[in-house]
Parts: C-alpha cells; structure tokens; sequence
C-alpha cells in the first residue's frame, strides 16, 4: 500500500509533566492554591506551571517533575519510556486522557501526597490540528498516520494519531525517547503520510 504525503508540520517534545485535577492540587501544595504561570506552551490557554512535584513508582522517583495547567478533570502523569525503567513500572502507551486501567504512581508535593491507582502513561505520540488544519492537510480527527522527520538520523513515526480540534494549534508532539531516537529538537519538522 502507498502512502500519500499530506504536507509538513511543526513538530515539539513533550518532557515529562504532571496534569492535576483541582482537588489533587490542593492536596499537594494546600487549601485553594492556584497554579502559578511559569510560561505559556504552544498549545492555547496550556502553559508551564511554577509548581513541580516528585513522582515515585516501585523503584526509585523523579523529582521536579512540572506540573502543566490550566487543571484538569483527572490527574494524569506523562513520562518517557526511559522514566518508567528508572521508576520500576510498566504504564501502557495511551492518547493524552485515557488513563483507565493504566499504571498507579504516586505524586509529592510540598502539603501532601497523592497515591494514584492509574493515571500514569506513556503519551501516544500525535498532532494537533484545528478543523481547518485538518482540511488542508486531508485528514480526520483519530486517524492514524505516519509522520517522517528528515535530519542527520532521519526518523519515521508510525501509528500517530490526529487529534483535531477548534482549540488546538498545529503541533506535533513526541516525548524525549522519541526525540532523541532521531535527534529531534524544539523546532523540527515532519511529513505526514497516510
């Protein structure tokens, strides 16, 4: 089967980062705290919180792990492959808010501490478009695509997903294994083909 290429998108790697719900927050840095915006991201109204948090699993912990807002329904923790090996546990790679069944970890925070039952992941990698976006480049939200990124280790991404939305800006996202894999930093490029 012959894939067609469907144009070129700004990629960006996604590091390890903690998605808090309200009432997570409040346990870890105490009553009716708020998140303090540390830098906007490239995603609009997302942006880098002031706070970290240390994330620990069987084996060891990460600490000063960045806590992303705005806060979410469900607190979700995204880490590497590489992460999970040094933590000891095994979480399934998932699109972003698909947390149901996945690994427990447990979050520290300055008040108190969390213990998750699920909620750790690995992020499927995948692009960010508008509906318009998603026109232009003749492709549907939860499509599965392949994404190549040229450069001195040219890499291909297979079964990455499209994520359409009216709130989302261009994007896609990979982690840092997948970025060092094809030495892919902040700014590259890539082809979708499908």
């Amino acid at each position: 089967m012959s894939l067609t290429n469907h144009g070129t998108i700004p990629v960006a790697v996604s590091a390890r980062h903690v998605h808090l719900s309200q009432e997570h927050l409040e346990i870890l840095f105490g009553a009716g705290h708020e998140l303090t915006k540390r830098a906007d991201l490239s995603q609009p109204g997302q942006f880098a919180a002031e706070e970290t948090v240390t994330i620990a699993g069987k084996k060891s912990e990460i600490a000063r792990v960045r806590v992303l807002g705005p806060c979410r329904p469900a607190t979700q923790v995204e880490v590497s492959w590489t992460d999970a090996m040094k933590l000891g546990v095994r979480p399934p790679l998932r699109e972003s808010g698909d947390i149901k069944g996945s690994e427990a970890v447990t979050i520290a925070g300055p008040a108190g501490t969390v213990e998750l039952e699920e909620g750790l992941i690995i992020a499927q990698a995948h692009v960010h478009m508008t509906t318009a976006d998603a026109k232009e480049y003749n492709v549907e939200s939860g499509q599965i695509v392949t994404v190549e990124v040229g450069g001195d280790r040219p890499i291909a991404f297979r079964n990455v997903v499209i994520r359409v939305s009216d709130s989302y800006a261009l994007e896609m996202h990979i982690d840092t294994d997948e970025a060092n894999a094809g030495f892919i930093s902040q700014g590259a490029k890539g082809d979708i083909w499908a």
